[in-house]
């Protein structure tokens, strides 16, 4: 098949990783993918562009970022990209940006009868059964849409009509090559303040209010009670970082328990992950498949998650990790455990590595894009 992976948001946002693992699985699988994506605006770094193209990813199409749909300002932008989707005439365009979506529906038009059009749903909560939505995902909206789970394909199928192979389940994606287990390096501990004794539990996110960060920091409280070498490390950065974790830590009396690692990239990423013995997740971002979750998991470790979106359904039952209520008497219990039995947590640990090859590697992720791109274009022809 001829493919375009599509999106019109220039940064490095959840929902773009995952893109730049459809292209290079699906050309490994040997079909003729292009990608398309925004230059990043003079001013800014580390966007989706050079995030790409370290990847040897080059743009075949470059359409202005922006968000919605404004007709003055961006019709001439339609009239672009449809002259580039005819002279390139692909079987898909899979796009995964609502944006970027709706673009490319009117740029195709009638073409639409040689090109599905494919939208990505990229929450893990299910699509809002609001008219806009269902204009956007039902059958006059897209040929098919792509979720993160099989709960997620039901309730969309009921929003966006049949026939039911027009939703596909389409996961999160992991390099579990450049994810997997390496050894601790006690040079980095020592750094962060973590001693031998220490039980690291990690907090990768951006640290917004929305991400329930002090409700972890009292669960964390309780648990010092009866495992007093628990650590949270943190990993992450945010405008909010003092309202969010560094004041409410004080009040509480853990700021001594909290370590900051602050922002990494790279290996020291990689690093610092390989130092923790779990992760905390409560609270999904704005990437509804939680990449660190599963970057985590191809690691070899588990994680302490609630039970919002797909979480649990990333953990599986108490295999890879436990889902648990976001309560802070049941999170301490979670968290001490983590210290009082750490075999139970090492063989989550290994289970959660298991699990994600199994069904979040790169090669997985283009075979499930590959076969709701088939069904999609099987049900035009039908």
């Amino acid at each position: 098949m001829r493919i375009l992976q599509l999106t019109s948001d220039w940064k490095w946002t959840g929902p773009a990783e995952p893109m730049l693992h459809a292209v290079t699985g699906l050309r490994a699988r040997g079909h003729d993918v292009d990608a398309a994506f925004p230059p990043t605006p003079a001013g800014h770094a580390d966007g989706l562009a050079e995030r790409a193209r370290a990847r040897g990813i080059e743009p075949a199409f470059q359409p202005a970022a922006g968000q919605g749909y404004l007709p003055l300002r961006d019709g001439g932008e339609v009239r672009r990209l449809r002259a580039f989707l005819r002279e390139r005439e692909y079987d898909v365009v899979h796009a995964t940006h609502a944006r970027a979506q709706l673009l490319a529906r009117l740029a195709l038009g009638a073409e639409r009868s040689r090109t599905a059009l494919v939208a990505a749903w990229t929450h893990g909560e299910p699509i809002p059964a609001w008219p806009w939505n269902w204009w956007l995902f039902g059958p006059s909206g897209c040929d098919g849409v792509a979720v993160l789970s099989e709960r997620l394909a039901h309730s969309t199928r009921a929003l966006a009509g049949t026939p039911p192979e027009r939703v596909g389940v389409v996961s999160g994606a992991v390099d579990t090559a450049r994810f997997a287990p390496r050894a601790r390096r006690s040079d980095l501990a020592d750094s962060l303040g973590l001693k031998p004794d220490h039980v690291a539990v990690g907090l990768v996110a951006r640290l917004q209010p929305h991400r329930r960060v002090e409700l972890v920091l009292e669960s964390l409280r309780r648990a010092l009670a009866s495992a007093p070498g628990l650590r949270l490390l943190v990993v992450g950065r945010g405008t909010r970082a003092r309202e969010v974790l560094d004041e409410p830590a004080r009040r509480l009396g853990v700021d001594y328990a909290v370590l900051r690692a602050g922002y990494r990239r790279g290996d020291e990423y990689l690093d610092v992950l390989a130092l923790m013995q779990a992760l905390v997740f409560l609270v999904p971002g704005s990437d509804g498949s939680c990449r660190a979750v599963l970057e985590t998991m191809a690691m070899g470790v588990p994680a302490l998650v609630s039970r919002r979106g797909i979480l649990p359904e990333l953990v599986g039952a108490d295999e890879a990790g436990v889902a648990c209520e976001e309560d802070a008497a049941a999170l301490a219990a979670q968290l001490g455990s983590i210290a009082r039995d750490p075999a139970a947590w090492r063989a989550r640990g290994e289970a959660a590595r298991s699990r994600a090859v199994a069904r979040f590697a790169i090669d997985r992720y283009a075979e499930r894009c590959e076969a709701l791109y088939a069904d999609v274009v099987r049900s035009r022809q039908r």
